[in-house]
């Protein structure tokens, strides 16, 4: 399955999250090895980003939850469970529990 973002096609997660945001994902996280230097530099741009564009965090954070909510079961591993087998498995504690 393809997925395209603004017309460019995401290859990798990076991509998806870097076309989805509008920024490298490196500007927000460093890059390993970066000098203080540089480091300031990139927190300078971030907050130059931030300033332009105040709602970011609420599109990241809501990109996050979609991507989350859309691969939960991947992510965690989860096996969805029928509400009348969880009940069903419920009522047989209580039962024996005195």
């Amino acid at each position: 399955m393809r997925t395209f973002i603004g017309g460019q096609e995401a290859v990798s997660a990076n991509d998806f999250v870097e076309l989805a945001l509008g920024t490298p994902v490196e500007l927000w996280l460093g890059v390993e090895g970066e000098s203080e230097e540089e480091r300031a530099a990139r927190l300078d741009a971030a907050r130059d980003i931030l300033a332009e564009n105040p709602n970011l965090p609420d599109v990241v954070s809501r990109v996050a939850a979609e991507v989350i909510e859309a691969y939960a079961p991947e992510l965690f591993n989860v096996i969805p469970i029928g509400r009348r087998l969880a009940a069903r498995r419920c009522s047989r504690s209580l039962k024996g529990a005195a």
